[in-house]
């Protein structure tokens, strides 16, 4: 028996404080977003494509147009601004950035409120440190962890490791793999562990140079380096990073691959920056 009151499991409901918290979230997000030369874009909840972005469709929440094709709703905001960028604006703007602040919704029930922003040919570290001023224009100075989605692979598709041990952290496994340098590599926690990299392999030197000139230039004070991370985040295949305070993900990013689209972005969880904020009124 359903009652009058009750809402489904993973749906959304802000009132009163709650419901402040989040149009403001929203409103300081607008407007530093604006006054760094992002336009805003608001994409459609119904989408046919969105099977392109997700290996596992199961998340996705599927019905049919007048006409009987598959549309699908809104699981995924990343994809769908590149692509309407790029293949439905096309020559009608010139700008290469763009923001959105919009809910996205998954399989069965799921709501989850996103603030987002995509910049076509952006660089790693202009878009990690807009994540971390917005951040702090809301009040949060969470821990950034740094990772190379990059060496996880390498490990996988030359040294043998398995990117099931790499995704579930058994270190034990992992140092089994019998490589005289796993060691150092899994020691890798700070910024200044990454000054002398010459025990790695020229491969593996050369993605940690890469996380070294990152950290150096987004020059953020609560930086941990993850080189060993691995989780499938579908078109980021590179550098990435994720915000973290009190264990709660708060919001991810880096520099990813779109239908051949080079591109840089981030999303922030609205839903989890409410509860932080929430908490700490309480």
């Amino acid at each position: 028996m359903i009652f009058e009151h009750e809402i489904p499991t993973g749906s959304k409901l802000y009132f009163g404080e709650s419901a402040k918290i989040k149009r403001n979230i929203e409103s300081i997000a607008s407007q530093m977003l604006s006054e760094r030369g992002f336009e805003e874009i608001v994409t459609p909840l119904f989408s046919y494509h969105q099977h392109d972005a997700f290996e596992d469709k199961k998340p996705l929440l599927r019905l049919n147009d007048e006409e009987n094709h598959e549309v699908t709703l809104r699981a995924d905001s990343t994809v769908d601004v590149v692509r309407i960028v790029t293949k439905r604006l096309g020559r009608s703007t010139e700008s290469k950035k763009w923001f959105y602040i919009q809910p996205i919704v998954t399989f069965p029930t799921k709501e989850q409120y996103q603030i987002g922003a995509e910049v076509i040919g952006g660089t790693f570290e202009a878009i990690a440190e807009t994540t971390t001023l917005l951040l702090e224009q809301i009040g949060i100075h969470p821990i950034m962890q740094l990772a190379n989605i990059r060496i996880p692979h390498l490990l996988n598709e030359k040294y043998g490791v398995s990117l099931e041990v790499l995704k579930s952290m058994h270190v034990e496994l992992i140092v089994n793999a019998d490589l005289p340098w796993i060691e150092a590599l899994l020691r890798l926690n700070t910024v200044a562990d990454l000054d002398d990299l010459g025990v790695f392999p020229s491969d593996i030197k050369a993605e940690l140079v890469k996380m070294k000139e990152a950290a150096q230039k987004v020059k953020y004070d609560n930086m941990v380096i993850s080189p060993l991370f691995y989780a499938n985040m579908r078109y980021y295949d590179s550098l990435t990073f994720r915000m973290f305070e009190d264990n709660t993900l708060l919001a991810t990013g880096g520099i990813y691959n779109v239908e051949g689209i080079e591109a840089a972005g981030f999303a922030l969880y609205t839903d989890e920056c409410i509860s932080n904020k929430m908490n700490k009124v309480g």
